[in-house]
């Protein structure tokens, strides 16, 4: 039953990366997210490139980019863009308000610069990401490594409980060089100002919540479209 409930959710998510692939035009320089769901885009993208299609892209992890260029779309430096035309990502939780906890996977801080240089920063997700309020899973905090038990501290002051991220036995690093605290705050009454409270502590990079920054949410239910906006 596992398996088939994965197999279900791997073609919602391929649905929604189809749906959002619909939008990109020929000449868009387009912001590629990190995850299971995204990769369906870029491969999506890969064909349509070996069909003609002509765009450029910005990945937001070298595991994007490594993906990206191996399908044939030609890689932008991120630091160089002054704007995307489109961006497509996935979203560990989101509401129909467009909030969202991003994260997961550890490339929050590239996502988030993608997302705001985006004219039309699109998400794509499967049914089970849609909540009624943020919280369930835990805020990742990119932290610079010599401010960490600070920021620890300062996560502990917010009311949240905060956990070093650990992948395969060994402390995770982000592509920046830096670690993840996993912030668990409950459910969220005012991400919006959990996020500015969050901005303002040194050391922190850059957190998963992403607050007034996604232009639509296009999400698979049943194999049935559903966008939010």
């Amino acid at each position: 039953m596992e398996k088939i409930n994965q197999n279900q959710q791997d073609a919602e998510k391929q649905a929604a990366a189809l749906a959002a692939v619909k939008y990109v035009k020929d000449g868009d320089v387009v912001g590629l997210g990190t995850g299971s769901t995204t990769t369906f885009a870029i491969k999506a993208l890969g064909e349509l490139v070996k069909d003609g299609l002509k765009i450029t892209a910005a990945a937001s992890s070298v595991a994007t980019e490594k993906l990206a260029k191996s399908l044939g779309i030609e890689i932008l430096d991120l630091g160089s863009l002054s704007k995307i035309d489109i961006s497509i990502d996935g979203a560990d939780e989101f509401t129909e308000s467009l909030d969202l906890i991003k994260g997961g996977g550890g490339a929050l801080f590239r996502e988030k610069i993608i997302a705001s240089l985006s004219k039309n920063a699109i998400v794509i997700t499967d049914a089970s990401k849609k909540v009624k309020k943020l919280g369930a899973f835990t805020v990742p905090v990119e932290v610079i490594p010599l401010a960490y038990q600070y920021v620890f501290d300062q996560i502990t002051l917010l009311g949240g409980q905060g956990k070093l991220r650990v992948k395969e036995n060994k402390t995770f690093i982000t592509d920046n060089g830096n670690l993840i605290i996993d912030a668990d705050f409950g459910l969220i009454d005012d991400p919006a100002k959990l996020s500015s409270s969050l901005n303002q502590i040194n050391g922190v990079l850059a957190h998963g919540l992403f607050i007034n920054i996604t232009s639509k949410v296009i999400m698979s239910e049943g194999m049935e479209i559903i966008v939010f906006e």
